[in-house]
Parts: structure tokens; C-alpha cells; sequence
């Protein structure tokens, strides 16, 4: 049974990121009518008899947590799809939950499952990476557009001024050099405006040549949306235009607090004392974002694939992230051994549903502090019993 909030959220009655660390990877019969770019939409007026609000508006499989790719593992190729899937804001054991999207276009790469941010593409600069997006599990058409690196402008994937598509039944592979190091992002580039919106975003990291890692490295991709398109794309009855678009739900990698405080299905930034962190932030969203970290001041060492010049590189515990921006920020974990809030400073971003705390928060977490009874109580709030 479903229920829809003002929003178009769909909550359902109960009858499931990417970092490197200790844990591992962190991670995530009607009639029809056609829009402009191929899709449908339901008329209400032939749904069949009996059918009310309170059942769900699609039965799709769910989305699991975005996952990292090292292209070098697998020759640099890869092929990337879309599927129609539900998304989980919130979890079912989370608590206030479930909170989800009744449908969102997520991208499925290989073997994994398909998830909202899409995978995390990872190369060394310097390398080729070949990229077939094969259109096989969707209808309608799509592209891939990735920010800032080497490509033909047929494999620019911005059909407004190439003319280049890949529509249902058809693919494409897309040739992308990484020479330009850092953290970029990539999406569908049709009909932008709906296709980015129904979570048809992810990123792409280049590593410098020579690159060193830290003792903990973590990827964030920033977002908020408005979930009347998810209802109206399921079929439900949301009044939805992007001229009139005003978000109402707010995520990191794609979940809202409390399920981001979940260590394999959200994205806490744990951490040992005296170890360097380093977090690539991406902002996939519409609205600005300004991350702020609770204990600790960082400095911002890359932006936009480019290196910040040490001279330049100051401590701060705030950054404001336009949609798009993209920024790479380090800080040692030399606070009192605790469990430190990370969040949108936009305090109406730190909501879920008009509860607060929620959205867009995340925490920096200590193992030390992790046999605590603070933090047992948070993982119970996320849902986490592990």
C-alpha cells in the first residue's frame, strides 16, 4: 500500500558510498500517450477499474548503492545501461522511512546493479577509456555527457548541437581520453532538463599520474529534486513542469538522513585518528550547496579537475558547491575521537519530509567512537544492525 505526500514522495506500507577504507567499498494495462521526447505518460481516465492511490505506482526492482569501477581491471571498456528502478530516499528500516521515488532511470554498468548516482568510473590520466552506452532497456532516447575530459565532437553527447542520439534498440560507444586529472561528472544530455533529473547522473575520476592516495578516500555527489517528476513519470496524478520546479527532497549519493549514516548503504566518512581524508564532492543537482564539516577544517586541493596551487589553499569548514561544480577537499582526522556532522548548511536541505534532521546530512565517524552507545543508536536510526 502507498500513500502520496503533497510532494508526490510515495511512502510505502511495510506487507534495501563509494569510499575506500576499512569497511570496503561504502557505497546504493493503460493507454499511453507521447511527450516530445519519446515518453509516455498515463491517462488516468483508463485505469482499470478499482485502481486507487493506495497501490503502488510501479513494481520495479530497487536501486543499490553506487559502486567504484577501475577501468584498468577491465581493460578500459565498459558498457553502460538504463533501466527503470525505484529508489529508496529512505529505507524501510530507517527510521521515518520508507521514503521513496516510485521511479527513477538508473544507470546500470556491466555486471553491477543498476543504482542512483550511477557507478563511480575511476582511470589514471593519460589512459583511453571506451564507453558503450547500449539503449537496449529503456524506451527513449538517451546520451552520455561527461564533463571536461578529451572527446570527438560526435562523442560529445549533446545532441542539441551534434545532432547525435542513441535511441531505444540502438548503442553507441564513446571514445573519452583522461587528459584532464580530477573528479568530473557525467549524465544524459537529452532533454536534460527530465533525463539529469531522474537520476541519470554519475562520476568519473581521473587520478594524476603519480597519483597517491590517502589513508581514506570517499566520493559525495550532491542532490536535490523534485519528486512531483517521479510520481508523474510512474503514472501518477503530480502536476509537474520544469519551469515551475522547486525541490522538495534532498540527498547525498542519492539517499536522505538517516539511511546516509548507513555504512553499506549511505555514505558516513569513517575514519581513524591521525589519518588524512580526502573527499571528492560533486554536485549533480539544480541548487547550490554549501558543505559544511562539524570538528574539522579542511583545505580545497582540486576544483573542476584542476589543482589547486598550495599557495592558495587555505583552511575552511565551508564550500559552497554550484551545480555542476566539482571539488576535491583533504582534512586529517585530529579532532576528539567522536561522531561529527557533515552536511548542506541550507538548514531546509537537512530535512526529509519536513523532519529534521534529514537530507542532505552525513557524519564523520571515528572508529574509536564506533562501541559507543551515540553511535549504536545512530546505526539503529539508519537501520543498520551489522
Amino acid at each position: 500500500m502507498t500513500s502520496t505526500t503533497p510532494s508526490g514522495i510515495r511512502r510505502r506500507t511495510v506487507l534495501s558510498i563509494a569510499g575506500t577504507g576499512t569497511l570496503g567499498v561504502l557505497a546504493g494495462c493503460t493507454s499511453a500517450s507521447s511527450d516530445e521526447d519519446g515518453s509516455t505518460e498515463r491517462d488516468d481516465s483508463d485505469a482499470e477499474e478499482g485502481e486507487t492511490d493506495d497501490e503502488p505506482l510501479t513494481d520495479y526492482e530497487y536501486t543499490a548503492p553506487p559502486q567504484l569501477v577501475d577501468l584498468a581491471d577491465q581493460g578500459y571498456e565498459s558498457t553502460l545501461r538504463t533501466v527503470p528502478a525505484r529508489h529508496e530516499l529512505v529505507t524501510e528500516a530507517g527510521s521515518g522511512g520508507p521514503v521513496e521515488l516510485p521511479e527513477v532511470w538508473a544507470w546500470q554498468t556491466d555486471n553491477l546493479e543498476p543504482s542512483v548516482p550511477g557507478p563511480i568510473y575511476r582511470m589514471t590520466e593519460g589512459d583511453t577509456f571506451e564507453l558503450t552506452y547500449d539503449n537496449s532497456e529503456h524506451n527513449r532516447p538517451h546520451t552520455v555527457h561527461v564533463h571536461a575530459v578529451g572527446k570527438t565532437w560526435a562523442d560529445d553527447g549533446a545532441p542539441v548541437t551534434n545532432r547525435e542520439y542513441v535511441g531505444p534498440g540502438e548503442s553507441h560507444t564513446y571514445t573519452l581520453h583522461a587528459d584532464v586529472p580530477g573528479t568530473h561528472v557525467y549524465h544524459c544530455h537529452y532533454q536534460t532538463h527530465n533525463h539529469l533529473d531522474m537520476g541519470m547522473y554519475g562520476i568519473l575520476r581521473v587520478d594524476p599520474d603519480g597519483y597517491e592516495a590517502p589513508d581514506r578516500e570517499y566520493f559525495l555527489t550532491l542532490r536535490d529534486w523534485d519528486t512531483r517528476l517521479h510520481d508523474r513519470e510512474a503514472g501518477g496524478g503530480a502536476d509537474y513542469s520544469p519551469s515551475d520546479r522547486s525541490s522538495d527532497a534532498y540527498t547525498i549519493n542519492g539517499r536522505s538522513a538517516p539511511t546516509t549514516f548507513h555504512p553499506e548503504l549511505g555514505s558516513p566518512l569513517i575514519v581513524s585518528e591521525g589519518e588524512t581524508m580526502r573527499i571528492h564532492l560533486a554536485n549533480n543537482g539544480y541548487e547550490s550547496h554549501p558543505f559544511h564539516t562539524h570538528g574539522h577544517r579542511f583545505t580545497v586541493v582540486e576544483k573542476d579537475g584542476s589543482v589547486v596551487p598550495e599557495a592558495a589553499q587555505y583552511e575552511e569548514d565551508v564550500i559552497n558547491i554550484a551545480p555542476a561544480e566539482r571539488y576535491t577537499i583533504e582534512l586529517e582526522a585530529n579532532a576528539d575521537p567522536g561522531i561529527y556532522p557533515a552536511h548542506c548548511h541550507k538548514v531546509h536541505h537537512v530535512t526529509t519530509e519536513d523532519r529534521y534532521p534529514g537530507g542532505m546530512a552525513t557524519a564523520i565517524v571515528y572508529e574509536e567512537a564506533m562501541d559507543t552507545e551515540e553511535f549504536g543508536e545512530i546505526m539503529s536510526d539508519a537501520g543498520y544492525d551489522g
